[in-house]
């Protein structure tokens, strides 16, 4: 019998292949707060040098994962796309609990992980406990279902509408998405309606990024814009 090899096999196996390393990993998480970062800031988070993190990150661009932008001497780079950016945060959720837990050795490190789990952006849409309390406040007004993954409703689509929340053209992105939440292990809201959602949070002064990490926490004025259009009592933000 004639065995005819899967020709995608290869470049599958390619793909594993460049996200298999720990420093590569590295990179690639602390690019999902969806901002563009330089080799030595990189090298940096990594623990490594320059010099290393930079072969990683030539090879990361060529698969496709990273892009490269050049300003003046500077070079950064970006997750490439929210394709990429969905398959980091896809993998990375599958991490058991125990071993996605870095130990906690100072009193600063356990701020900033107390931190990232009340809120923080997971790529381009709000994460931790203030996503997944966002994404239960949607669905229990009838604006969000997910009898069959996450999908606005008609209710939803108005709702983004007269919040003044523009939802752009979507285009191959699906407009609503569920990404499963790896402190809260449960699904909160991405895609392009979580994407605005964040940006609309961040722009209107709802909430605000602290530190040099991805968290982020309400501000005042977002407990109560919060409140007054989901009902989300400030409680459930932290």
């Amino acid at each position: 019998m004639t065995r005819t090899k899967d020709p995608r096999a290869a470049g599958l196996a390619s793909l594993a292949g460049l996200i298999a390393d720990e420093t590569r990993a590295a990179c690639l998480l602390a690019l999902l707060d969806g901002r563009a970062w330089t080799a030595g800031e990189l090298a940096r988070r990594a623990g490594v040098a320059a010099s290393t993190v930079s072969e990683h990150l030539g090879r990361l661009v060529a698969g496709g994962l990273l892009a490269e932008e050049r300003q003046g001497r500077h070079r950064y780079v970006r997750l490439a796309d929210a394709r990429a950016a969905t398959l980091v945060e896809d993998l990375a959720a599958h991490v058991p609990p125990a071993a996605g837990r870095r130990a906690v050795r100072t009193l600063r490190e356990a701020g900033v992980e107390s931190a990232m789990a009340r809120g923080r952006t997971c790529y381009d849409h709000l994460a931790g406990r203030l996503g997944i309390a966002l994404t239960d406040a949607l669905i229990s007004r009838g604006l969000l279902r997910q009898d069959t993954g996450f999908a606005l409703t008609d209710a939803g689509v108005d709702w983004f509408a007269t919040t003044g929340i523009p939802l752009a053209s979507a285009g191959r992105r699906p407009l609503a998405r569920a990404c499963l939440d790896w402190t809260e292990r449960r699904p909160h809201l991405a895609g392009a309606a979580g994407a605005a959602l964040c940006r609309h949070a961040l722009d209107a002064g709802w909430c605000e990024r602290i530190g040099s990490e991805r968290a982020v926490r309400v501000t005042p004025p977002g407990e109560r814009a919060l409140s007054a259009l989901l009902g989300i009592s400030p409680g459930a933000l932290g």
